[in-house]
């Protein structure tokens, strides 16, 4: 295959899908493959009606081992068709989620967090012998250590009410409206994740553009969010029923047309750089002009020479923000507050001002 088939469905096997596609293509994937929960048997409610569970065939195997070598063969194959700056998200239980892991590690990809996701209507433990299972684990990796990679830090931060994002994500499991059904209302798919989930990691490792693959496609919510979030995907299914319904999900939705941009999750550490003194120069700030922490208890001002000044000591808006916090570290364009429009507002937003104004803008 000699370009990338964008925005389209491939059914098949995974690892032959992606054996040919062009090797370090894919910005991202997100794999919710099998989970390998070797039901024993049926479960039901105090009121004898059946769990609907997941007891599919594309979920057995015949042992542990038989499913580690189907996770290596897959993992290999996503590792191929990753750039260097390209990350995976694999999502599991606790009944695959640590042998994923080793998996991962033993490929030489390097583990750059774990995701817990706390479902916060999670299914209860009806028979009462052990605690109720709310939690699935995402592991985020690069495919080899020390390549920069995506990650948009600030956005988010944005999307948290200002709060740096933790790794434990409160979002409930998919219900209601958004859970796919067959004509007899059953489930369509026994594991689809809500788009909430897929919403976050795309805002956080990815930019408006890129390509996501998943290969474990199911009922299409990867693909259902990358055209929303203007982003491209590749699917990889092997039941043209799971098919069919991720094709008319997807080609429901109606992305609206507004420059690409607007879609655009960037980190700041992305952006242009531009230095304190840049903005001094450019009288974005003046000399001696005061600056404040956020309660406005700390108090410097600007010299000439684009350090700060506070009770006699000199140096960066970094530095002094150290000293004044008698902080480790300081990131001075979020710790000082400027006069401006009778508002201390974070100098970070006068930065921002002059790169709209100089045209600076992130264009990868």
């Amino acid at each position: 295959m000699s370009s990338l088939p964008r925005n389209q469905i491939l059914l098949g096997d995974c690892v032959a899908q992606l054996a040919a596609l062009p090797a370090q293509s894919i910005d991202c994937i997100f794999a919710d493959p099998p989970y390998h929960l070797q039901l024993q048997q049926a479960l039901h409610r105090p009121d004898q009606s059946l769990v609907d569970a997941v007891d599919d065939d594309w979920d057995k195997f015949e042992s542990a081992a038989v499913y580690d070598d189907f996770s290596r063969a897959w993992l290999a194959a996503a590792q191929r068709v990753l750039k260097p700056t390209g990350t995976l998200w694999v999502i599991g239980s606790y009944h695959n989620i640590y042998r994923m892991g080793q998996i991962l590690s033993d490929l030489g990809y390097w583990l750059l967090n774990d995701i817990i996701w706390h479902k916060t209507n999670p299914m209860p433990n009806f028979r009462g012998t052990r605690f109720q299972n709310a939690t699935e684990t995402m592991l985020w990796a690069q495919p080899k250590r020390g390549a920069k990679y995506t990650f948009n830090y600030h956005a988010l931060k944005h999307l948290n009410d200002g709060t740096q994002m933790q790794n434990v994500w409160h979002i409930p499991i998919c219900t209601g409206g958004e859970r796919l059904k067959d004509a007899e209302g059953h489930k369509a798919h026994a594991t689809q994740k809500p788009e909430a989930l897929l919403y976050r990691v795309i805002a956080a490792a990815t930019n408006a553009g890129d390509v996501i693959l998943d290969p474990f496609f199911g009922t299409g919510t990867t693909g259902a969010v990358a055209k929303k979030m203007g982003r491209d995907f590749i699917g990889i299914e092997r039941d043209e029923t799971y098919v069919a319904f991720a094709r008319a999900r997807i080609d429901a939705i109606t992305p609206p047309d507004l420059p690409l941009e607007i879609f655009q999750t960037e980190s700041k550490r992305s952006a242009p750089r531009v230095k304190f003194g840049d903005l001094l120069a450019a009288q974005y700030f003046q000399i001696g002009e005061e600056l404040r922490d956020a309660k406005g208890k700390i108090s410097a001002h600007i010299l000439a020479d684009g350090r700060l000044e506070w009770h006699g000591q000199r140096g960066s808006i970094h530095q002094m923000g150290v000293v004044a916090q008698n902080a480790a570290a300081c990131n001075g364009w979020d710790y000082w507050h400027a006069m401006r429009n009778n508002n201390w507002v974070v100098i970070d937003t006068v930065r921002e001002a002059y790169r709209s104004a100089h045209g600076q803008r992130n264009d990868t």
